[in-house]
């Protein structure tokens, strides 16, 4: 009989670990996606940003730098996403993003918002350049940016900057760019997509129905 208590104890115990979860995983989509959805009749220095209808049953889960440092070390598997409501290249993926994880059947996919709601970098390191096209840092990043910077290390794309003349300086530091997704198996990054075809020049242009097809494309094949 105190067997059979403990067992149903512990039954109970994990249906409502499991509820918690499913709750917050229900609250984390719908937050993502009024956040989102807040911005479709804003502007930004004189440029609307653009409209977006975001999946009430999205899989981003909302999670703190550390939290996945901890992911990492713990050496998990997953799907992180980073980017921000307010990146305009963001806003040109992130509805095919979702439609590519809803026909792949990915259930959770990790966020980490690079920017407050002021627009302001909260996470990465930021340099800009003096008169000799030397780097200088202006803000350093986090000390959990500097783990997911060399756990990440062999997926990650190269921190640039454009000088004067406008020629691209190389700045030898990698950097977490906006979006990145990022497939992390064992606690290293091994596969990542920004989304973002080659035939958008600018955050503003609008979605054609080749650039829509690259997209699908590029989260086709990241998330296989």
């Amino acid at each position: 009989m105190k067997r059979f208590i403990a067992s149903f104890m512990l039954l109970l115990l994990l249906m409502s670990v499991t509820a918690c979860k499913v709750t917050k995983e229900r609250e984390d989509a719908h937050q993502f996606k009024e956040e989102y959805e807040a911005l479709n009749e804003k502007e930004k220095d004189g440029k609307a940003y653009r409209k977006l209808a975001i999946d009430k049953d999205n899989p981003f889960v909302y999670v703190t730098p550390d939290e996945l440092v901890e992911k990492i070390k713990n050496k998990e598997t997953f799907y992180v996403y980073f980017g921000s409501a307010y990146c305009p290249w963001c806003r040109s993926v992130i509805e095919k993003a979702i439609a590519v994880m809803k026909e792949k059947n990915i259930q959770q996919v990790y966020y980490i918002d690079i920017w407050d709601g002021d627009h302001k970098e909260i996470l990465r390191d930021v340099y800009t350049l003096n008169d000799l096209n030397e780097k200088v840092l202006v803000q350093e990043g986090t000390k959990a940016y500097q783990e997911f910077l060399k756990s990440f290390d062999k997926v990650l794309g190269d921190y640039t900057l454009k000088n004067k003349e406008g020629e691209t300086v190389f700045l030898s530091e990698k950097r977490i760019l906006a979006p990145n997704f990022i497939y992390v198996k064992n606690g290293k990054g091994i596969r990542l997509t920004d989304g973002l075809s080659d035939r958008q020049s600018s955050s503003s242009d609008p979605l054609t129905q080749e650039i829509l097809e690259d997209e699908e494309k590029l989260f086709q094949d990241f998330f296989k």
